[in-house]
């Protein structure tokens, strides 16, 4: 009964917390810079997720060209770049890291 009242109060405590974003915003207003600001955040925040994973690896930084996840990783960023099409981008940096991994 302990674990449901547990996950029951975490899923009321996100909820709150993202609902009081929602209802404060309602109140201010955001300027043309922070709205130009704020359009970065999403491709900030998957970088910083990302791009640990493509250098380091097992742990250590590993930029030679033995590092099977950033070739893949280049490879559908040039992808990504020429196409402007997620779901190739994706495909491509997966399909690349098989064949590498397979090599």
């Amino acid at each position: 009964m302990n674990l449901w009242l547990v996950i029951i109060g975490m899923g009321l405590i996100t909820y709150a917390i993202r609902l009081s974003m929602i209802v404060l915003l309602e109140r201010v207003t955001i300027t043309d810079t922070m709205r130009s600001a704020l359009r970065f955040v999403p491709a900030a925040v998957l970088s910083a997720i990302i791009l640990p994973e493509l250098l380091q690896p097992g742990g250590t930084l590993d930029i030679s060209l033995g590092n099977d996840r950033l070739l893949a990783g280049l490879l559908a960023m040039l992808v990504a770049w020429r196409t402007k099409n997620v779901l190739y981008t994706i495909a491509v940096g997966m399909a690349a890291l098989w064949i590498l991994q397979a090599l």
